[in-house]
């Protein structure tokens, strides 16, 4: 299992690289989360979960602080989160998350990317068939405070997980989105607070690519991910072992 999670635990933090991109998109969340419910994490759940996030990536509290003090005094954007779908070079589906405060320069520029990269900007929906949204958990293994790990697998089981892949390290925990909910409940109930806990896009099937269609995917994703106003992109390619070590090496 180790391989596979550390693998997982790649795809998070590996398009997150520089810090300054990755404390904007954490600030975000802050923001819309205070400005929809509130500046109490006690009683905003979605305060609650980015405040978490933002601390499992290791965000000072300062910074933490004065995002959601800025949001309060209605200082900071509103911003407004917008999907993107098409597919890039060799038909794989690119699905991509973005909050802005301008959409005429956030569509503007995806499309952009797109057309550079020889990509198709399809309708929004197009998708739905490819990826399937899904509640995802990073507990590390210290969390648990003595519990045991397989005690603590049924219980993300029996409160809705899917599925709880673990190693030597931690655990991920796969739940149906609507749920949510209820495993931050259970986790809360446990004492246990998540490094990450988020929503995320998984391919429903993969789509096998060569050498070159990967190089070409991975520009078009390269300068989507670098734009100030994408969270994440996800995609539906599978690189075999051979083009991963290839597009490695440069």
């Amino acid at each position: 299992m180790g391989r596979v999670f550390e693998k997982r635990k790649h795809r998070i933090f590996a398009r997150n690289a520089k810090l300054s991109k990755l404390f904007t998109r954490i600030g975000k969340e802050i923001a819309m989360a205070v400005k929809a419910a509130g500046p109490s994490p006690d009683s905003n759940h979605r305060l609650k979960v980015a405040i978490q996030n933002a601390k499992g990536m290791n965000m000072p509290k300062d910074i933490i602080d004065r995002a959601i003090k800025k949001a309060a005094g209605g200082n900071e954007a509103d911003y407004s989160e917008m999907n993107y779908e098409g597919y890039a070079p060799g038909g794989v589906a690119i699905f991509v998350e973005t909050a802005t405060n301008n959409t005429t320069r956030t569509v503007a520029n995806v499309r952009s990317f797109f057309n550079k990269c020889d990509s198709a900007l399809g309708t929004l929906g197009s998708l739905a068939h490819v990826f399937e949204r899904k509640a995802e958990f990073i507990v590390e293994r210290a969390s648990l405070k003595g519990m045991d790990g397989d005690e603590f697998e049924m219980a993300c089981i029996d409160a809705g997980a899917d599925d709880v892949i673990h190693d030597e390290e931690g655990f991920i925990i796969l739940a149906p989105y609507t749920e949510f909910g209820t495993i931050q409940h259970k986790l809360d109930e446990l004492g246990i607070i998540p490094k990450i806990a988020e929503l995320k896009r998984f391919p429903l099937s993969t789509h096998p690519v060569d050498l070159d269609t990967a190089r070409n995917v991975m520009k078009l994703i390269d300068l989507l991910e670098e734009d100030e106003d994408v969270n994440t992109v996800y995609h539906n390619m599978e690189m075999s072992e051979e083009v991963e070590a290839a597009l490695a090496e440069g």
